[in-house]
Order: C-alpha cells, then structure tokens, then sequence
C-alpha cells in the first residue's frame, strides 16, 4: 500500500487492500540514526591510484561507507590515519593496534585498458597479523561503484559470518508535483541510495513492485489506463508484458521462489482473494475462497506456503495456506491489525505491519510464536527484508512526507534514507 493516514490505509483495506536512466547522483541520502554500542573497529585505509587522470570512483571510500551504514563497524576516520599502507609489506602493525583497530583494508586501484581496472585488496586480523582475505576484481569504469559494494560484501562476510548486501538494488516509488500533477516513478536504485534508473513514469499510480528472483524483473500495479493491472517488466531491455487486468482490483503480486508463479489479488469473481497465476502456461487457479477480502500475498522461501492478509476474523490479521491450496491457518493474534507480511530469506520470520499506537514494523519469529515491535511508527508501513536477512526496509513518514527506513531484525540498528523532495513509499530488496 501507499503510504496514507491510519484512517485512509483502513478504508483502503476494507476497500481495496491491495526507458531506463542512469545517473551518478545518490536520491537516497542514508543516515544512521541508531547503531550498535560495541561496533567493530575497522580502518579502510585509501586505497593507491595506478592509472591516467583521477579513479572514476573511490573504492576505499565506498567501502568505509559500506561498512559504517551496516551499523555494526566502525571505520577509522582517515584523518586519525597514523600510516597509509597499500601492500601488505608496508603494514606496521604497532601504529594499528595502539589506534585499537580490530581489522585492517588496504588494496589498489589499476588501469589496465580502455575502460578496464583491476581492484585488489586485502583483509587483516590486526591483533593476529594474519590475512583472512585478498581479492583481484575486474571492472569497468561504470561498474567499480558495483564492485566497490562487492569489497565491501566479501569484508562483512569474513568479519560477521554472514554475507554482505551492499551490491544489491533496491526498488521504489516515487510521487512528486510537476508542472501542477502529481507524477508517480518506479525506481531502481543500488542499496545506498545511488544509480538510481528510471523504469516507469505515469500520472497515475504505480504500486506494489516485486523482484524477480533472478533479479532481472519486476512486476508491479499500474493504473495508467484508471483501472489496476498487474505487469511484469525486464530491467534490461524494458519490455513489459501484461499479466492481469480482470474487472476489479488486480493487485499485490509476488514471485513465486522459482520465479514460474505470481501469487495476486483479484476481485473478478467477488470480494477479493489470492489467486496463483502460471506465467509459461497463462492459466490460474484459486487459492482462498471467503467473502472477507484476502490480499498481500507473500510465498515462503521453498515455494510451499503463502502467507496473507484477511478480514475473515473481524480484522486485518496474518494467515497461512499452502501454496497447492487447503485450508488458511490464523498467525497473529498480537493486537487487532497485522497486515503486509514478508517472509525472511531463511523462512523462519514474518516482517509485518503491526496497528496499535500507530502503525509500527514488527517481527513474528515462526518457530516460537515470539512477536516483538521494532520500529515507532507513527506510521510503518512495507516491509522488505535484506537478502542476508540481517535488516529491513520500510516506508515511514519523515519530515513531512513519505520517505523509507532501515531496521536491523535485533532492532539495535536503524537507518533513515532520505529523498530531497517528493514521497518515496513501498520499497523492495532486490535478490543476491
């Protein structure tokens, strides 16, 4: 859903509940509001420069910014640099330690063609003065921001234990005032907010869009014509195909994990339920059969079940069905609205919108039927999770209008990324 008041995102659930542009510029502005007390000292020292002119980008730069809005670490400010070394044999180890610094990032940057560089770096255990990492990465000029992310991603990898997302994307809508009419934008940009490409622009609005699980699509709402309908676009080329447009509401679609189904929402055939759409062989079938309108489905990650939000108990709440169909089974009784779920990419937790003091991010682990509240609302809505699992984005209410927020599932990190102007609502993480 859009990013509306308490009272409108009610009635939209009684009444609905449902050219590619390539730029340098961040949209996104990220900002830490909220990080962990013992974040892990780190130093990313400048990385040398083997090449004409200046680097197209700062890869060292990249990756501390990487590694600070994760929450988690704590990058040496270059200034506090006591030495800059950029191979390994001119590392003292003395001066790192006495700065108190866990782990250590050095590498170099290098023209080896027309338009190609070679990124190599290294990671060390300060303390133990051992290399726990070393990579030599090809780029192109237009992609060493990407690759920067991918140093960044094998960092956090060998320092945590679990894998990094900094090279992932994210998608978004935008609405803004031009020329006196509100203009709707899907978006896709990489997860600090920059790269942002253009794929959609209507008057109109666009809703709800969903990855691909190859990451190479997206299906999204569109009401171009006045009425919904649900397409699926490729990234690269820009062709879309429609999938639905039935006489009522077509909305919320979600991949299946092999990417061969769309669960959606249809009301062609009365109130509103979650119908299962094969995309090679154009057929569907229906999954919920009640009067009450069900809506927002989500596929668990191994394809067998599909989470949704019904009214059939009096109120929004969470329910579960297989995905081959049978009979729903009721997940939340925390509060009188749940709605919005999402699935963590090991299965084993809901994201959901949660009512009550305003409308708040919360999180239903599966296993024990533990819920807690993560983020303060007043109004949280869309919830995404990383494809690592470790963070969530959500549209919130900053400022004045609709912009997105970031959450770490243990509720100890939270991010805001910020918009100059316009709303920035309903976000989605891409795959790996």
């Amino acid at each position: 859903m859009s990013m509306l008041s308490p009272l409108l995102r009610v009635v939209c659930f009684l009444l609905v509940s449902l050219g590619l542009l390539n730029t340098a510029r961040a949209e996104l502005t990220i900002e830490i509001t909220r990080g962990v007390a013992d974040a892990i000292p780190v130093a990313v020292v400048p990385f040398s420069w083997g090449g004409r002119g200046h680097p197209p980008v700062d890869v060292a730069r990249v990756v501390q910014q990487d590694l600070a809005r994760s929450g988690r670490m704590k990058p040496l400010p270059e200034q506090d640099m006591l030495t800059r070394p950029t191979a390994p044999a001119a590392i003292q180890w003395r001066a790192w330690r006495a700065l108190g610094q866990d782990y250590l990032i050095i590498g170099q940057v290098n023209e080896t063609g027309v338009d190609q560089y070679e990124v190599q770096f290294f990671l060390f255990d300060v303390y133990k003065g051992e290399q726990l990492a070393g990579y030599r990465l090809a780029s192109r000029g237009r992609e060493l921001r990407h690759t920067a992310h991918r140093v960044a991603d094998i960092v956090y990898e060998k320092i945590t234990g679990e894998p990094g997302a900094f090279a992932t994307r994210i998608a978004y809508i935008t609405v803004a005032q031009e020329n006196g009419r509100r203009i709707h934008r899907l978006v896709v940009a990489d997860a600090d907010g920059y790269n942002p490409h253009t794929v959609v622009v209507s008057p109109e609005p666009l809703m709800s869009p969903a990855w691909s699980p190859d990451g190479k699509a997206i299906a999204y709402v569109s009401f171009e014509r006045r009425r919904s309908a649900i397409y699926i676009q490729t990234l690269a080329t820009g062709k879309r195909t429609k999938i639905a447009e039935f006489p009522g509401i077509n909305g919320s679609p979600a991949w299946s994990p092999d990417g061969k189904q769309l669960a959606v929402t249809l009301s062609k055939d009365g109130s509103p339920d979650i119908y299962v759409l094969d995309l090679t062989a154009r057929n569907m079938r229906r999954l919920t059969r009640s009067f009450a309108i069900d809506t927002e489905p989500a596929w668990s990650p191994d394809g067998k079940r599909i989470v949704f939000t019904s009214d059939r108990g009096g109120g929004p709440q969470i329910y579960v069905i297989p995905a081959q169909g049978g009979k729903p089974r009721r997940l939340t009784f925390e509060g009188s609205y749940n709605a919005r779920a999402a699935f963590s990419p090991d299965g084993k937790k809901l994201a959901l919108v949660h009512g009550g003091k305003g409308y708040r991010i919360g999180l239903l682990d599966l296993n024990s039927g533990r819920f807690s509240v993560l983020t303060s609302g007043p109004l949280d809505e869309s919830p995404t999770f990383a494809p690592n699992g470790s963070m969530i984005l959500y549209a919130t209410q900053a400022e004045g209008r609709g912009q997105l927020a970031a959450t770490s599932i243990d509720g100890r990190v939270h991010q805001q990324l910020k918009t100059a102007q316009g709303d920035v609502r309903e976000p989605a993480w891409s795959p790996f």
